[in-house]
């Protein structure tokens, strides 16, 4: 429990400025009609849209194609206690024009799959919330200071 609840709203710059200090983030899309969440490596966009790379042949590209899907990515400092979330709300799309993909490719955005082609895809950011945590864990059983992370 935090005072005041201890986030912080960050307002649609601060959200970019966040997700372009971090390279991996959640991709939440739908699965056999059951959320499914898959880490992922990204960039954004110089228009904030966050930029996928996948295999040719995977399931993901299929199932996310043209669907309205949510990014994640955060920063959290177990220790302090600190960090950030933001969460990116948008339609996904595999990019087909062959100018875009050459640039997307000289972009230099991996993939951790290894595949020896590939596929874009850009997530478009129609929502973008973020918040910040920067705060001190409060006792709310009275037994004295919240307890750390084991370390």
């Amino acid at each position: 429990m935090y005072p005041n609840d201890g986030f912080r709203e960050l307002d649609r710059r601060e959200c970019f400025r966040r997700l372009a200090s971090v390279r991996l983030g959640r991709l939440v899309h739908t699965r056999h009609a059951l959320p499914a969440v898959l880490p992922v490596a990204f960039r954004l966009d110089h228009d904030g849209a966050v930029l996928l790379r996948t295999s040719a042949a995977s399931e993901l590209a299929r199932a996310i194609d043209q669907v309205v899907v949510a990014f994640e990515a955060d920063d959290v400092d177990e220790r302090a206690p600190s960090g950030w979330s933001v969460v990116v709300t948008g339609r996904a799309a595999v990019v087909t024009d062959p100018l875009e993909q050459d640039r997307l490719r000289r972009n230099g955005l991996c993939t951790w799959a290894p595949s020896a082609g590939g596929l874009f895809v850009r997530v478009e950011p129609a929502l973008v919330t973020g918040r910040e945590l920067a705060g001190r864990p409060v006792d709310v059983c009275g037994t004295g200071p919240a307890p750390g992370p084991p370390g």
